[in-house]
């Protein structure tokens, strides 16, 4: 009896685990608007020091937006703000969670973020949610902005 409980438990939590999802085929849509929302988290990670400020406002339209709190800005804007931060303290982000909704030339991407000051922190500092909205502008994709939402 201990043994057929056994197997029914492990049989039952093995229908309950959710398949894995596919990973999107690179050249998809999908595969290339998570690309660019990872680019936008690339450029802004790293050490203490420089960051590649012109790759970032090259993923966002020309007039595109990043909302912080309620403040919009530019993405020189942003880059004005944490600058001065970044050039002392390390930031390490990163999608936990993302979820990417495209229809033709348009894209949403929810992602729910970690951040750390460095790659060894055990514990993130802080989360939150961002939100994406992409348009397909010729044969990429570009920001037009980034909702962000703290923890």
């Amino acid at each position: 009896m201990k043994r057929v409980s056994i197997f029914l438990a492990l049989l039952l939590a093995a229908c309950a685990t959710a398949p894995p999802s596919a990973l999107p085929q690179a050249g998809s849509a999908q595969f290339d608007v998570e690309a660019t929302v990872l680019a936008a988290y690339n450029v802004v990670s790293g050490p203490a020091g420089r960051r590649d400020w012109k790759q970032f406002k090259e993923l966002f339209t020309p007039d595109g937006r990043i909302v912080v709190d309620g403040k919009s800005m530019t993405p020189d804007d942003f880059q004005k703000n944490a600058n001065d931060e970044l050039q002392k303290s390390g930031l390490f982000e990163q999608p936990v969670q993302s979820r990417v909704d495209v229809a033709g030339n348009i894209a949403q991407v929810w992602s729910r973020y970690e951040a750390r000051h460095a790659t060894t922190d055990a514990q993130p500092y802080a989360r939150g949610t961002r939100s994406f909205q992409l348009i397909k502008s010729g044969d990429r994709w570009m920001i037009v902005s980034i909702l962000m939402q703290p923890e």
